[in-house]
């Protein structure tokens, strides 16, 4: 197969791990007889130093002409540290998924026993957690009327039915594959889109009769997630809600270094990891790649590579296994460089 991929790296550690990310899918094409041309375009604050849009319409470009956006990561302190800035690195990101159609984040979190001591908490209650979260990506407050003055300030959580029918679907259709187990979360107790987002879901019920479906708070989530993480299959929620969910729920991986993710919807499908760009360690060679690896997996399987997917999966748990990982898995254990761990995972898929 032949693909074009567009490589965003964007800031902080995102040039580090994507660069490892590439080197495991070049070794996946090699392997198995693909071929991957890959196009770089610059985005976040790397975006704003250079020409003051941190989603240019060059990168929009490069991103449209390809078959997937393979993404690591945006964010600088000199914007996080500055709330009267106008134009800010995650507006790059915003504006990509809104540019491409991208409606849906689907996060996958699963339990892996050999860091079942790396959670704070207790193993018996995290193992066999697997789920996946599927977030409204392009809706909600995140893209809502906004106003702020040095008195007041207001974000607007504002949904369509449409945009709740189309998510919703997704997350019925993702637990129809899977365990037909579907939880609806909002906050329909206070908000009034949220009651719009449960009588959507009530509406859609009998489209799928084998799917069971209950409705929870997002606070009652929240704790559930931490208390009981078995409980769940598929999550489907709205933007705000889910972007804090699926952090909250990377305690259950081990690290928010391993979770990875896809937007996808009409456009140019994104696969990237949902950790953030983590400045401070920017060229120390120290972040954990796996979350960018694992995305390269969901990648590979977006394309129907099943078997290249599975191989991916199957080398970064060799990883674990052995002990190859970076200093936030490591404990007490050697710790490995982001290159080393990159290196020894693509070794293991050329030589399997």
């Amino acid at each position: 197969m032949n693909l074009a991929i567009a490589i965003l790296a964007g800031d902080g550690i995102g040039p580090e791990i994507s660069k490892v990310g590439v080197n495991v899918l070049n070794t996946v094409a090699k392997r198995f007889g693909h071929e991957f041309v890959y196009t770089e375009a610059i985005c976040g604050a790397s975006a704003i130093d250079a020409v003051g849009n941190p989603f240019p319409p060059q990168t929009l470009a490069v991103c449209q002409n390809a078959d997937a956006v393979f993404f690591s990561a945006v964010g600088h302190p000199k914007f996080d540290n500055d709330p009267t800035a106008k134009v800010r690195p995650e507006q790059g990101l915003l504006a990509m998924r809104k540019q491409l159609g991208l409606f849906a984040n689907v996060r996958p979190i699963e339990c892996f026993d050999k860091l079942l001591d790396k959670s704070p908490i207790k193993a018996e209650i995290l193992k066999g957690s697997d789920f996946i979260c599927i977030r409204e990506l392009t809706g909600g407050m995140y893209f809502g009327e906004k106003y702020q003055d040095d008195n007041t300030a207001y974000d607007t959580n504002y949904y369509t039915r449409p945009e709740i029918e189309r998510i919703l679907k997704v997350g019925f259709e993702y637990a129809m594959q899977r365990k037909k187990h579907l939880t609806v979360v909002d906050k329909a107790n206070v908000l009034a889109s949220s009651r719009l987002w449960r009588q959507i879901a009530q509406e859609m019920e009998p489209m799928y009769p084998e799917v069971t479906v209950d409705y929870m708070y997002v606070d009652n989530a929240a704790m559930r997630l931490i208390l009981s993480p078995t409980f769940f299959d598929v999550i489907v929620t709205e933007n705000t809600f889910g972007d804090i969910l699926t952090d909250e729920a990377s305690v259950i991986s081990g690290s928010m270094g391993l979770l990875p993710s896809a937007s996808v919807g009409t456009g140019t499908p994104v696969f990237e990891p949902i950790h953030g760009s983590w400045p401070e360690a920017a060229g120390k060679n120290i972040a954990n790649p796996l979350a960018q690896i694992l995305s390269g997996a969901m990648l590979l399987e977006h394309f129907g590579l099943k078997e290249e997917g599975a191989t991916v999966r199957k080398a970064v748990q060799a990883s674990m296994d052995a002990g190859i990982v970076t200093a936030d898995l490591a404990g007490d254990a050697q710790a490995y460089s982001t290159t080393q761990v990159g290196e020894w995972i693509a070794s293991y898929i050329a030589n399997q």
